[in-house]
């Protein structure tokens, strides 16, 4: 036995003797067996799935589990003349652990195995089967678990009720034999060739080799995907099994789809010639260069100035622009520059954010902030308390308000102005932003920002440009008292955002969290008054208004400290009147196994652009009307709160953000991808005549 074997042993045995020590007594993995039908017939063949529901944060392994570890086993005890299959392994995901890597499963998965009942087998009777589970479990530590499993089934004709879609969808996740033959070939790496023209055409997302045996292929190497004209390329680091014994490598090829599917395919490879291959070609590959995202990012930020995600803030747009007219020729220019300046910082920073988020392995998107029940209560109240400003309930210097819209000051209150509104708007793609913020996240940092930085650049471009332009700025309407009753009707567009925001809110979390945010609002009002009614008092009373205030803001902040994420419930956005069902990579395979015709809607409650297109565009009864004749499956994929799921659907599809619109025609290869602004026009064309 070598060094490297004796260390991966010793690393085992002390793992699962420290696993008492170091994890709660409670099972990690919770199993059943699942027939697909309610009987079988004398001599039939009924399919079983063991189910393994793993805890969050654990996993289990399949029958090559890698460097450490070790497969799930089941030994049946059946009745007299019953027979038991193999046992039916659905394709792995690889599990980096420390510098090794295991290939295994989290969250729930489903093992098949095929029984076959004895022909003399008399109807009528109940049998029980039974299986001995044994399996390893590992997070930080590694638990051996077990468990007898009984389950009874009765012999004779199967019912109409079954669980066909739920076995076909495990059935997707089994290794089909490739169509195409596969060659390998030893040099500096191992390069690993598929002869197959309509995946160089296809060119998948991403692809990963599982080898059925040990020692054939170094886990933790990282594999890297490329093309040459007749098939796939994918360039591994070889086993030392490999590079002394030579002979056939076989596994399990896992390649996942733009449409956001998965396929497995059994492979089983011989030494021979590997064409060369082209590796920019992988994962990230967006096909378009620095300078042209950078152009697109400017386009999008420009555009999405008229988006409906930026309704929200626009009257406080307007507001800002209306109260230039007349000023100072250098005053304008620097509130305008004040405005660009916290608009482009706040791309920046988010475009960090977001980037070393994604970093650290969170799985998320552009509009990742408004996925945050907390957060969507911090905007709520803000949007509230902005609009008590604009009401003339309290001021705040730098924003304006009164007398103060004749004076300076505003720098500020413009650079806030820049913040909040892409805070509010960015959520939302428009077009051309999609693709730029696509190719940002396969990056690196620095061209990443660049990115972002374009995106900030056009988004402020417009304000800016009515800023320092004479002739523009001659075209504003002179400032008078109108103004200030055009402030506080601009109050009730932030009092309708607060709103929509609190219903978003109520989507995320419910009642009990619309509760704690309108208890906030209360005392954020009672503050606003009083600090208001207190600026025309003397030192003494504003101090004790400024103290009530504080009081007020803290007893705000206890009210959003009630919020508990992790008590939030799944909302449901589907405001189109067609009939619906949530979005899930193993549904949607189903589905399209099924040979359905699917229609996904990538959509969130906080994305006004979604809403509109849905009320637009899929509400009309031609609409519904052609889903239901077309017997098309609506699925919506709501990213209200963070799934993981729906960030890789996106992803599939070079996007980070909604709305997205996927059209799967039945048979098609791959689905149209419909507009980001959508009509109903649009929707009917996809669904074809």
């Amino acid at each position: 036995m070598t060094l490297a074997m004796k260390a991966l042993w010793t690393l085992l045995i002390v793992l699962l003797f420290a696993a008492p020590a170091a994890a709660d007594d409670a099972p990690k993995v919770q199993t059943r067996l699942i027939a697909e039908r309610d009987a079988v017939a004398p001599g039939g063949t009924l399919t079983l799935a063991f189910e393994q529901d793993i805890a969050a944060g654990w996993h289990t392994y399949w029958l090559n589990p890698g460097d450490v570890g070790q497969p799930t086993t089941l030994a049946w005890s059946l009745p007299a003349g019953w027979k038991a299959g193999e046992l039916q392994w659905p394709y792995p995901v690889r599990l980096p652990v420390g510098p090794f890597m295991d290939f295994g499963y989290e969250g729930k998965v489903w093992l098949l195995a095929a029984l076959t009942a004895p022909a003399n087998a008399r109807p009528g009777d109940v049998v029980t089967l039974k299986a001995d589970a044994t399996w390893l479990v590992c997070k930080e530590v590694c638990i051996p678990e077990e468990a007898t499993l009984t389950l009874p089934v009765r012999i004779g004709t199967p019912s109409g009720a079954g669980r066909a879609a739920a076995f076909a969808a495990a059935r997707a996740r089994l290794p089909a034999p490739s169509p195409w033959a596969a060659r390998y070939r030893l040099g500096a790496a191992l390069d690993l060739f598929v002869a197959a023209r309509p995946l160089a055409q296809a060119h998948p997302l991403g692809a990963a080799f599982f080898p059925l045996a040990s020692g054939m292929v170094k886990g933790p190497a990282p594999q890297s995907m490329g093309f040459a004209a007749s098939g796939l390329v994918l360039r591994l680091a070889a086993g030392k099994a490999l590079v002394k014994n030579g002979g056939a490598l076989e596994g399990v090829l896992v390649l996942s789809s733009a449409d956001g599917s998965t396929q497995a395919l059994q492979i089983k490879a011989q030494p021979g010639p590997v064409p060369d291959a082209d590796f920019s070609g992988g994962p990230g590959d967006t096909g378009i260069g620095l300078l042209l995202a950078l152009l697109l990012a400017f386009a999008g930020g420009l555009i999405l100035n008229l988006m409906p995600c930026v309704l929200p803030v626009l009257a406080m747009k307007a507001f800002a622009l209306s109260s230039q007219a007349g000023r100072d020729r250098g005053e304008a220019v620097r509130e305008s520059l004040a405005y660009g300046v916290g608009a482009i910082f706040s791309f920046v920073g988010l475009g960090a954010l977001l980037l070393a988020l994604r970093a650290g392995g969170e799985a998320i998107g552009w509009g990742f902030q408004l996925q945050e029940p907390l957060v969507v209560a911090g905007f709520a109240l803000l949007m509230f308390g902005v609009g008590l400003n604009l009401s003339g309930v309290f001021e705040v210097a730098g924003f304006g308000g009164g007398d103060n819209l004749a004076r300076a000051g505003g720098v500020v209150g413009s650079f806030f102005t820049g913040v909040l509104a892409v805070a509010v708007a960015a959520p939302c793609t428009a077009p051309f932003m999609a693709a730029a913020l696509g190719y940002a996240l396969t990056q690196p940092a620095l061209p990443a920002l660049g990115i972002f930085l374009a995106l900030g650049f056009g988004f402020a471009a417009p304000f800016v440009a009515v800023g320092v332009s004479p002739l523009l700025m001659r075209a504003l309407p002179r400032p008078g008292a109108w103004m200030i009753r055009f402030k506080q009707a601009l109050a009730f567009a932030m009092y309708g955002t607060a709103a929509w925001l609190t219903w978003v809110l109520a989507q995320q979390a419910g009642a009990n969290a619309v509760a704690a945010v309108l208890a906030a609002a209360i005392a954020v009002g009672f503050g606003a008054w009083i600090w208001g009614l207190s600026r025309s008092f003397g030192p003494r009373g504003r101090g004790v208004g400024a103290l009530v205030t504080l009081i007020a803001i803290v007893l705000a902040l206890s009210c959003l400290a009630l919020l508990k994420p992790a008590a939030a419930q799944q909302g449901s956005v589907n405001v189109t009147g067609i009939p619906s069902e949530p979005y899930s990579a193993t549904r949607l395979a189903a589905l399209r196994a099924e040979n359905r015709a699917v229609f996904v809607n990538a959509t969130a409650a906080w994305c006004i652009t979604c809403l509109v297109n849905d009320e637009a565009a899929l509400s009309g009864a031609r609409v519904r009307q052609a889903f239901a004749e077309r017997h098309v499956a609506y699925v919506v994929a709501d990213w209200t709160r963070r799934d993981p799921e729906i960030t890789a659907l996106l992803a599939a599809h070079g996007r980070s953000g909604v709305p997205l619109y996927l059209y799967y025609a039945p048979g098609a290869a791959a689905p149209a991808v419909l507009p980001q602004i959508l009509t109903e026009g649009e929707v009917l064309a996809a669904l074809g005549p």
